[in-house]
């Protein structure tokens, strides 16, 4: 961690050095934008056992991809080809069975829809079963859509994906491929590369590693050659994280990035504002407020306490999205400050939560931007 490009950073070095020690990771990438200009763009450790990592390796970004999707939704509804209160099932019709005829597009986006059992043993199917399971299970007993708030780790992604494939008519990970990362510049991210692709990465492929009990073992589900061609509309983006950060520079940008307009501003005021307010969150066993398929800064539940958060000096209009265990993306409306990093060890959901929490605090300490007087109950 005495890379210069980490000088003006001493508390996230220290921070990052201290957990690379503990072994808690491997090595990492971190990427920060504020004001519209890079004040960090760094790597450090090993990409995978005996490989360094470099800022142009690809991760796995986990659920931080879910934003990708809810972008798609959005330009759907810019275009009039849908309303965002439209069932689901008007586009996939036999979504419509189990108690799930009434769930609309919203419920998915907020994580109000309620059919959580189809999240289970996903990662070992295929794609093609487990949109089947998303399509065939029942809503839980006791929800109520829209009121009843649960993430969903998968389910109601692999559903949106296919929302999109039918109104557009490509598989999602070409349409994300075509519609969002290419005219973004992020060259270099896919949810479902191809063989001779993931080949031709060579040692640019990172790994994430179960660092739980103190392990190494690289957690090859995410990072084979099989599991990269697999799209999971919620998980499997992968790239280098300074491109993650595309994303975030456009919405900051009010839909609009280097030239290249991807929304309108209403549109992502609307998506980024908060939707779901105050409610407990039976997967996370907390209050989280919810954008349309986003994360709104909650600290005002506990800053301590809240799961997958941006931090203690985060402004109240922070919106972003993280990944299990690993990763973290967002930006700061106040503060003008997009952020996007990724640890590729996976130490358990306390260790992780503390070690994300005080990384993003270290940040804006670094940067000259902590809040005297932010919430840390």
């Amino acid at each position: 961690m005495d890379s210069p490009a980490f000088a003006r950073f001493p508390f996230t070095a220290r921070l990052l050095q201290a957990d690379l020690a503990a072994g808690q990771h491997l090595g990492g990438q971190l990427f920060l934008r504020r004001e519209g200009e890079i004040v960090l763009d760094a790597a450090w450790g090993e990409a995978r056992e005996g490989i360094p990592a470099r800022p142009d390796t690809l991760f796995t970004w986990l659920s931080a991809s879910k934003p990708i999707a809810a972008i798609g939704i959005a330009r759907l509804w810019e275009a009039d080809r849908l309303t965002l209160d439209q069932r689901v099932a008007d586009f996939i019709p036999e979504f419509a069975q189990g108690g799930k005829e009434a769930l609309t597009l919203a419920h998915l986006l907020t994580h109000t829809g309620g059919f959580r059992s189809a999240d289970a043993v996903w990662n070992n199917a295929t794609a093609a079963e487990n949109l089947a399971r998303a399509i065939a299970a029942p809503l839980e007993e006791g929800w109520v859509p829209g009121e009843t708030a649960g993430y969903q780790m998968s389910a109601s992604w692999y559903i949106l994906g296919e929302v999109i494939r039918r109104l557009t008519g490509k598989p999602f990970e070409q349409w994300a491929r075509e519609e969002i990362f290419l005219p973004l510049g992020m060259n270099h991210s896919w949810f479902a590369a191809p063989p001779e692709v993931y080949r031709g990465y060579g040692d640019r492929i990172g790994f994430l590693h179960n660092t739980a009990l103190g392990r190494r073992d690289a957690h090859r589900f995410w990072d084979t050659e099989a599991a990269y061609g697999e799209c999971v509309p919620g998980a499997t983006g992968h790239g280098p994280v300074r491109e993650l950060a595309h994303i975030y520079e456009m919405l900051a940008g009010g839909g609009e990035r280097e030239g290249v307009r991807l929304l309108r501003p209403e549109t992502v005021a609307h998506f980024t504002t908060r939707h779901r307010v105050g409610r407990f969150d039976l997967t996370f066993q907390h209050i989280v407020d919810w954008g349309l398929g986003i994360i709104v800064n909650s600290n005002r539940y506990g800053a301590r306490t809240v799961p997958y958060g941006f931090g203690p000096h985060a402004s109240e209009a922070t919106f972003g999205h993280s990944g299990a265990q690993s990763s973290c993306a967002y930006y700061d409306p106040a503060q003008r400050l997009v952020a996007a990093w990724v640890l590729n060890g996976m130490p358990g959901e306390a260790p992780h939560r503390r070690r994300a929490r005080d990384l993003n605090a270290a940040l804006y300490e670094d940067l000259g931007l902590a809040v005297a007087d932010a919430p840390t109950s």
